[in-house]
């Protein structure tokens, strides 16, 4: 009987590209004003790696079941603007929606060593390092007390005229504005897009976010220094 020997390289390549069960991992990429971000690279940390790079804010990846961190970044030549990291679990074949949004990274800077005539480091005074400190922190507290209390009264005020809005017309207005403007951004934005949006002032938009927030009509999700207002499904 004549034996048919298939080649181990030819065996291996037919493995490789029988179909196999996977998931579908994809989503937008946005910057911190939940504006597409063209050309970031994504990256998920399947074995081996997949890299792409996100065309119009999209990307798309295929994974079988796993736990994954799905990374992406902005980059400016070889230096990077904004990235993100986030963990998926993938237990099932299906299609997993998982959008990105990507935080701008701060540089430490480097501090300066200073050397003698010899190239030995010149140690700094101590003692006149840590009253600079101090007084810098003492200044720093004094600049927030007086920022903290001068919010407070403005936030007092505007609560106060917000109460007395609410008597009238104008307030449900600004309600109904606000919850519209969410709409035409896809039921998600920031808390900063719909301050330009309205003409009203910071604490004002502030607290007819608190009170959609509520009546259960809007999330509000900190997001580094500013707030993402998503609005719920009625």
């Amino acid at each position: 009987m004549l034996k048919l020997r298939i080649p181990a390289y030819i065996a291996v390549f037919i493995l490789l590209v029988m179909p196999t069960n996977a998931a579908v991992i994809h989503g937008t990429i946005y910057d911190l004003s939940l504006k597409k971000i063209n050309n970031a690279k994504a990256e998920i940390s399947t074995s081996p790696k997949q890299l792409l790079v996100a065309q119009n804010g999209s990307y798309s990846f295929n994974a079988p079941n796993g736990k994954y961190t799905i990374s992406a970044q902005l980059m400016q030549k070889t230096t990077v603007l904004a990235s993100t990291e986030e963990n998926i679990t993938i237990k099932q074949d299906g299609d997993y929606v998982l959008d990105l949004i990507l935080f701008p990274d701060i540089e430490e800077g480097v501090e300066d060593i200073n050397l003698d005539f010899n190239g030995n480091i010149i140690e700094p005074n101590k003692s006149s390092y840590i009253l600079s400190v101090g007084i810098f922190l003492f200044l720093a507290a004094l600049a927030l007390l007086t920022v903290y209390y001068l919010k407070d009264r403005i936030w007092k005020k505007e609560k106060i005229r917000v109460n007395q809005d609410k008597q009238g017309e104008g307030y449900e207005d600004a309600l109904e504005q606000v919850i519209n403007i969410i709409k035409k951004e896809g039921g998600r934005t920031t808390q900063r897009y719909i301050r330009q949006q309205v003409p009203l002032s910071e604490a004002k938009i502030s607290l007819i976010i608190t009170e959609l927030e509520h009546k259960g009509i809007v999330e509000r999700i900190k997001k580094g220094r500013g707030n993402i207002i998503i609005l719920k499904k009625q």
